[in-house]
């Protein structure tokens, strides 16, 4: 049977991280071909969801960066200095960007977290999971998302199809470690509770519109009911009183995935 499009990312996306762990470069695959290589039984569902991928995201440990881009360009990717160039100058962030000279798709890759409308702190986590992040980080990376779309819903309730909710991390989204770092921050907090009540009326709709179990829902629930119910500290508790009246979140358009400098 022919791969299609975005198999074909999966499997250079594997290979990658397979190249790279061999040299000794901790490297995670992150975003929709992550969720697609943790959801493997469910490749059909996302193509009948029509969601696709058009390139390819990772995640390495600062310490690294050196070594990312003479890994990459022996691979024969071109590195994209001037993006690199941008968000270290703008934002103090470590990001490169390479291109694929064979289809032009361009290939990111961070260090250490993921600064979007929230920060999804990876500094020790990820050896947890490969070749992706983990499943938990996953749904962070995500969730995190002010203005969440439906191919991020999309893949969210693929994630929660076919993985349970426990305390630990191993194949499974964690509650315990999913409630510690919101309790930390409300703003983080709201974003993620808002976009898991979105995600619970979605799947909702999912399961009413293709007649499978709804049991996406169920999780969903417990995941909230773990974040309620575990302690907040001051700061949590004082900001929360501001609520959203102030802005709790960066704007998407500095920081988003994907993204490069605006055009001059």
């Amino acid at each position: 049977m022919s791969l299609n499009k975005s198999d074909e990312y999966v499997q250079a996306a594997v290979r990658i991280v397979e190249n790279a762990k061999s040299e000794g470069i901790p490297l995670r695959v992150l975003g929709a071909c992550a969720i697609r290589i943790q959801c493997a039984e469910s490749r059909h569902v996302l193509d009948e969801m029509q969601r696709s991928i058009s390139d390819l995201d990772f995640i390495s440990y600062g310490k690294y960066e050196h070594k990312i881009t003479p890994f990459f360009t022996k691979l024969g990717y071109k590195v994209d200095s001037e993006v690199s160039k941008y968000y270290a100058h703008l934002y103090g962030m470590l990001r490169d960007r390479f291109k694929d000279p064979n289809n032009g798709s361009t290939l990111d890759v961070f260090y250490d977290r993921l600064e979007m409308c929230h920060t999804v702190d990876l500094t020790k986590r990820l050896e947890i999971d490969f070749p992706t992040i983990s499943l938990t980080d996953l749904l962070l990376e995500k969730m995190q998302i002010v203005q969440i779309n439906k191919k991020d819903l999309d893949d969210m309730v693929v994630l929660l199809m076919g993985h349970p909710v426990s305390e630990s991390d191993q194949n499974s989204v964690n509650r315990k470690y999913l409630a510690d770092v919101l309790s930390e921050d409300w703003g983080f907090y709201y974003t993620v509770t808002t976009n898991l009540q979105k995600l619970k009326q979605y799947a909702g709709d999912y399961t009413a519109r293709t007649g499978t179990t709804d049991s996406v829902s169920k999780k969903i629930d417990d995941l909230l009911q773990s974040i309620e119910a575990h302690p907040k500290g001051f700061k949590w508790k004082m900001r929360a009183k501001v609520g959203n009246r102030q802005k709790w979140y960066n704007d998407v358009d500095e920081v988003s995935m994907g993204a490069g400098p605006p055009a001059k």
